[in-house]
């Protein structure tokens, strides 16, 4: 059974991988990403396809951070109901409290409050999107091949099954462990740490207590945080939505990470680890910080900062 697993991951991968690298032909590919940081990891790989002969069009409110125009795709702007300085504003109070300190008990609270700084502007962005019906229009038309999105939030994710395309997904992971609920993935809290918790895979028994106790925190979490969105697709696709199986649709999930640094876990055979795939090639040191290293001997102390 592990080797048939292995052998329908090593097709899955190269299925994939041809699809998206090829350059046999030019495929018209749509995004739907997530602004800020999460938008970086995707643009790398956009820029790829692209210098391979792929049509690429971005989807992007016309408010944004990083969303900016390049000559690698089109760019499809459609309005929203802010402007620069609130987004900026958001973005800044999410941050300072994204360090702020917490416990165990009231982690998952502190988690929840703080991400709906940004999650409620991101729901109107999302509303405003598919409730545009020239967006819409010009999307429906321009008989795109597939999709490929963030799923962080299912903006991208309902798009696809409104447009009816095939959808790739580009994820690091969520506080809620979203990739495992909604895609029914195996995650027995006897051995996969929860993500407030700080535990590794070996567990004592309180520690397993208090991993299961947060998995219900997670739950709750999940229906705060995506019950609106459900009745936003209902809207749109004129039928009764159940948001997981959505998520199910998606044909491979390109994960940011792999096992190096993650504790092992069950995973679903449409999961492909592609950690490390956005560094950057490691290069020579510039003179001035050789000549620096070589002075200082074998205490020599690198700080970098991003």
């Amino acid at each position: 059974m592990a080797c048939l697993l292995r052998a329908f991951w090593a097709v899955s991968a190269a299925v994939l991988l041809s699809a998206l690298w090829g350059t046999v032909a030019g495929d018209r590919l749509l995004v739907v990403p997530q602004d800020g940081s999460h938008w970086l990891s995707m643009k790398d790989i956009v820029v790829r396809l692209s210098e391979k002969g792929h049509e690429i069009v971005v989807v992007a409110p016309e408010i944004n951070l990083l969303l900016t125009e390049s000559k690698y795709y089109t760019r499809k702007i459609y309005p929203v109901p802010y402007d620069q300085e609130e987004l900026e504003g958001r973005y800044r109070s999410f941050g300072r409290n994204h360090f702020s300190e917490r416990w165990l008990l009231n982690a998952a609270q502190v988690e929840y409050r703080n991400n709906m700084i940004v999650i409620n502007m991101y729901f109107l962005t999302c509303q405003s999107l598919l409730r545009d019906a020239a967006t819409l229009s010009f999307l429906r038309e321009a008989k795109f091949d597939a999709l490929f999105t963030d799923p962080a939030l299912p903006c991208g994710v309902i798009l696809a099954e409104y447009l009816g395309l095939p959808s790739v997904y580009l994820f690091r992971g969520f506080p809620c462990s979203l990739e495992n609920t909604f895609t029914r993935t195996p995650s027995p809290t006897s051995y996969v740490p929860r993500y407030y918790t700080a535990f590794s895979d070996r567990m004592t028994f309180p520690q397993r207590v208090a991993n299961f106790l947060t998995r219900i925190l997670e739950n709750i979490l999940l229906d705060l945080l995506y019950t609106k969105y459900e009745d936003l697709a209902r809207d749109i696709l004129k039928i009764e939505v159940d948001l997981p199986a959505l998520y199910r649709k998606a044909d491979i999930w390109l994960m940011r990470y792999d096992f190096v640094f993650e504790f092992p876990r069950p995973v679903m055979p449409n999961m492909v680890f592609i950690g490390g795939t956005n560094c950057k090639k490691v290069g020579v040191l510039s003179q001035e910080n050789s000549t620096y290293k070589n002075a200082s001997g074998n205490h020599c102390l690198f700080v970098f900062a991003l």
